[in-house]
């Protein structure tokens, strides 16, 4: 159950202000099935983050045990700094809005989550938590969902209430402090 309960607050907490919610936020303003959405979320972010998991866990098997625990903790450490950087909206391709909601959201998320800090830290809990792969799958597509239904619903109210700037601190201090745990307790 840890796996699962780090892997959802750290992709819950790291997705606030990120590209994705910009992304749904879009996607929302776009098509009237919300629930389309959604299952196009969910089934893009358990194909990323599954590929990225096994990701994980296979090249965990390549670190020396001593190094582990400095190249994990250095990783969520450097993934903290990261959240500090505000993302951009890239989903102005409209190419792919032709297919409707689902698949739009499916293949848009999909492609925006490639080489995104969610995805990144979906490795590094599945390194982390290799005897824990699907709880980490889990939780990260979980996490996820947690960050971007609610944008998906009540998105321009809620990016007004919200302080973006706040949420990316908050995010950073949680991964600093999951690094430094794990350099410590490793």
């Amino acid at each position: 159950m840890d796996a699962f309960l780090a892997s959802f607050t750290a992709v819950a907490i790291a997705e606030i202000g990120d590209k994705t919610q910009l992304l749904s936020l879009f996607l929302a303003a776009r098509f009237r099935s919300k629930l389309a959405i959604i299952a196009g979320i969910l089934v893009a972010t358990l194909l990323n983050h599954a590929a990225s998991a096994w990701l994980g866990v296979w090249v965990a098997q390549f670190i020396p045990a001593g190094w582990q625990g400095w190249l994990l903790g250095g990783s969520f450490i450097l993934v903290a700094l990261w959240l500090l950087i505000p993302d951009k909206d890239d989903s102005e391709d409209t190419g792919v809005l032709k297919f409707g909601a689902f698949m739009a959201s499916c293949i848009l998320f999909f492609l925006a989550e490639i080489g995104d800090k969610t995805q990144i830290a979906t490795v590094i809990l599945a390194a982390t938590f290799e005897d824990a792969i699907w709880m980490v799958i889990w939780g990260t597509t979980f996490g996820m969902l947690a960050a971007n239904v609610p944008v998906v619903y009540a998105g321009s109210w809620l990016m007004e209430k919200i302080s973006l700037d706040w949420a990316r601190r908050a995010a950073c201090a949680i991964f600093m402090l999951l690094g430094i745990l794990t350099i410590i307790n490793y």
